[in-house]
């Protein structure tokens, strides 16, 4: 059985000394064009592959990550983007606690939640298709 490891190690390592070219320099590879198992990105396709191409710019298309949090005052809500004139909200009112208020939030001033008073305001929010 140890024989067998050490001889796979063995083809592995000659192998990757085959793919260095004259220069010595190693060549790209990836598992897949060897038979091996692809990456996710060589793998994504479609909606997933421009999600996982925008995250490595830094950039967010579908609004999946948390916002940005604000002071929650009046004068420096809460933003919360939409692509309608209204959207459900929910608020965690204190740090530790399990229970969410959800409110609905409309377009145009700034909304108070119910239960502690954070403030919210929607925004216009355009889809990147």
């Amino acid at each position: 059985m140890a024989s067998r490891l050490l001889r796979g190690a063995g083809v592995l390592a000659a192998q990757a000394l085959r793919a260095r070219g004259p220069s010595g320099a190693g060549a790209v590879r990836s598992m897949a064009s060897r038979g091996g198992i692809p990456t996710d990105e060589e793998q994504a396709t479609g909606l997933e592959r421009e999600i996982m191409l925008a995250a490595q710019k830094g950039l967010d298309p579908y609004n999946m990550l948390p916002p940005k949090a604000a002071s929650g005052t009046k004068e420096d809500p809460n933003l919360v983007p939409s692509i309608t004139n209204k959207r459900i909200v929910g608020c965690i009112c204190e740090e530790d606690n399990s229970t969410v208020i959800w409110f609905w939030l409309h377009k145009g001033e700034a909304q108070r939640c119910p239960s502690c008073g954070t403030h919210y305001k929607l925004v216009p929010h355009q889809l990147s298709h």
